[in-house]
C-alpha cells in the first residue's frame, strides 16, 4: 500500500477575495476533495489548510462552511508552529514581505500571492533568504497556466508566428467608484500608502507573462495615471484616491533567438469592456498570428491572411473576427491557479527548487518601480538584470548592477514617484 503524507498549510489572507475565492475555495479545498495528487514514486501527497487572518468571525464561518478544522488569528504562533509545513500568504501588500521573511526564516516553505514586496531591496532580500536557509519557495503565476495562454505559449513553442514582431495586451474594467454602487475591489487598492496601485499591482503580473510568453523585458516606457481621485470606501466613506488607477506600458522585449519585440499594454480599472474577455494579448509576427485571453485563443496564419483595403468612405462589409480559426485545447486544462498549486506542492515533496520563484517575483517588482520611474520621469528605462548574492558580513542585499543612472537607486527614487503619479 502507498504511503500518505500529509502537508499543513497555513493560509494567511484567507478572508480577503483571492485568498478565498482562488487559493481556498478553488485549489486547497479540491485537492484536498481528490485525495491529494500522487507524486511518482507512489507517495499520495494529501494537504490540510489552517486558515489564518484578523476577523475571527469570518475564519470561524468560512472553517464551520468547509470543514476545515483549524483557524486562528495568531500569525506569529503559526509561523513558529513545527507542525506547519508551508505558509502562503495573500494579505495586503505591506505586510507581506515581513511574513515571508519570518516564515522562510522558521524553516517553513512558502507560497504566495504578489507584489511580494513594496520595493525591490525587500523584494531582492527575500530571494536571497529564501536562497540561504534552502526552502521550496512559490510565487502565484497564475495567467501563465490559464487555457487561453496555455495554447498561446504553445503556438510559440510549435514556431507558429515565424519571427515574433510585437505583442499587445488589454486588461481592465470599469471599477466603480463605492458611492451609489460597491466597489468591486478592496479601497486599500486605491491607497498608494497602503500599497496599492495598478502599475505596482500588475506590472508584476505582465513581466512573468511577457518573459513566458516572448522573452524578457529590456526596457519600459509607461505612464501611471489616477483618472478617478476620489472614492468611497467599505464603510461609504469618502477618500482620496492617492494610487494609480491606469498603466499605459510600452515595453522593448527580446526573444530567446535575440530578436527585438515591441509590447504594448493598456491597464485599466476606469475602462468600460468591449472585447471577448477581461483581459486580451494580441501576438503578430511574420508568419501569423493570434489573440489569447482568459480561455480562449485564436489564430490568423499568413497563407489564410485576407488582404484588406483601407476605403474610408465606404462602410466595411466583412466581419474580421470570423477571419481567425479557434487554437483547440486538446487536452483538460484545470483551474489555473490549483494547477500551479499543485506543481509547487510537488516541488515541496520532491525538495526542489520551483520554476516561478522568489528571484522571478523580484523581476516583477522591479518592473512596477520602473514602471512609476519611467512614468514620473517621463523617459524610458532600461531593465538591467537582477542577481542574488550571498550577504558577506551584514546580512545586506547585494544591489544589482545597473547599467546606467537612471536605473541606478530605482528602488528609492521608484518609491518617491508614487507620490508625483500623473492625473
Amino acid at each position: 500500500m502507498a504511503d500518505t503524507r500529509v502537508l499543513r498549510i497555513a493560509m494567511n489572507g484567507i478572508t480577503g477575495r483571492m485568498g478565498y475565492r482562488q487559493h481556498l475555495l478553488r485549489s486547497i479545498l479540491p485537492i484536498r476533495a481528490q485525495g491529494g495528487i500522487v507524486l511518482d514514486d507512489g507517495t499520495r501527497l494529501t494537504v490540510e489548510p489552517v486558515l489564518v487572518g484578523r476577523n475571527a468571525a469570518k475564519l470561524e464561518a468560512i472553517a464551520l462552511e468547509h470543514g476545515v478544522e483549524e483557524w486562528t488569528t495568531d500569525l506569529d504562533g503559526v509561523l513558529e508552529d513545527p507542525s506547519i509545513d508551508i505558509v502562503f500568504d495573500a494579505s495586503m501588500t505591506s505586510l507581506r514581505a515581513a511574513t515571508l521573511a519570518k516564515a522562510m526564516r522558521a524553516g517553513k516553505h512558502v507560497f504566495t500571492e504578489k507584489p511580494t514586496a513594496e520595493t525591490l531591496t525587500e523584494a531582492l532580500e527575500l530571494a536571497r533568504i529564501r536562497q540561504e536557509v534552502g526552502v521550496t519557495a512559490g510565487v502565484v503565476h497564475d495567467k501563465l497556466y490559464l487555457p487561453g495562454l496555455v495554447k498561446l505559449r504553445r503556438l510559440v513553442d510549435e514556431g507558429f508566428f515565424g519571427r515574433i514582431l510585437s505583442l499587445r495586451g488589454e486588461f481592465g474594467y470599469w471599477v466603480f467608484e463605492g458611492e451609489h454602487q460597491s466597489a468591486q475591489r478592496p479601497s486599500w487598492n486605491y491607497r498608494a500608502e497602503d500599497g496599492g496601485g495598478m502599475t505596482t499591482d500588475m506590472y508584476c503580473h505582465w513581466n512573468y507573462v511577457l518573459e513566458g510568453i516572448v522573452g524578457p523585458v529590456r526596457s519600459v516606457a509607461s505612464r501611471s495615471v489616477t483618472h478617478i481621485p476620489t472614492r468611497w470606501d467599505e464603510a461609504g466613506r469618502e477618500y482620496e484616491a492617492t494610487a494609480d488607477d491606469a498603466a499605459y506600458g510600452v515595453f522593448e522585449l527580446e526573444t530567446p533567438a535575440g530578436d527585438p519585440v515591441i509590447a504594448q499594454i493598456n491597464s485599466s480599472w476606469a475602462v468600460r469592456v468591449h472585447r471577448d474577455e477581461l483581459v486580451e494579448f494580441q501576438v503578430d509576427g511574420t508568419h501569423g498570428s493570434a489573440v489569447a485571453g482568459l480561455t480562449r485563443c485564436v489564430a490568423q496564419h499568413r497563407s489564410h491572411t485576407p488582404k484588406p483595403v483601407w476605403n474610408p468612405d465606404l462602410p466595411v462589409t466583412e466581419s474580421f473576427r470570423d477571419q481567425w480559426s479557434e487554437v483547440p485545447a486538446n487536452e483538460e486544462i484545470d483551474n489555473g491557479f490549483k494547477l500551479q498549486w499543485e506543481e509547487f506542492l510537488r516541488d515541496v515533496a520532491a525538495g526542489r527548487d520551483h520554476r516561478f520563484g522568489l528571484l522571478s517575483a523580484a523581476r516583477g517588482v522591479q518592473l512596477a518601480e520602473l514602471g512609476l520611474l519611467s512614468s514620473a520621469e517621463r523617459r524610458t528605462v532600461d531593465v538591467p538584470e537582477l542577481a542574488v548574492h550571498a550577504a558577506a558580513h551584514d546580512d545586506h542585499v547585494v544591489a544589482p548592477d545597473a547599467g546606467d543612472a537612471g536605473a541606478t537607486g530605482v528602488g528609492d527614487r521608484a518609491a518617491g514617484a508614487v507620490a508625483e503619479v500623473a492625473r
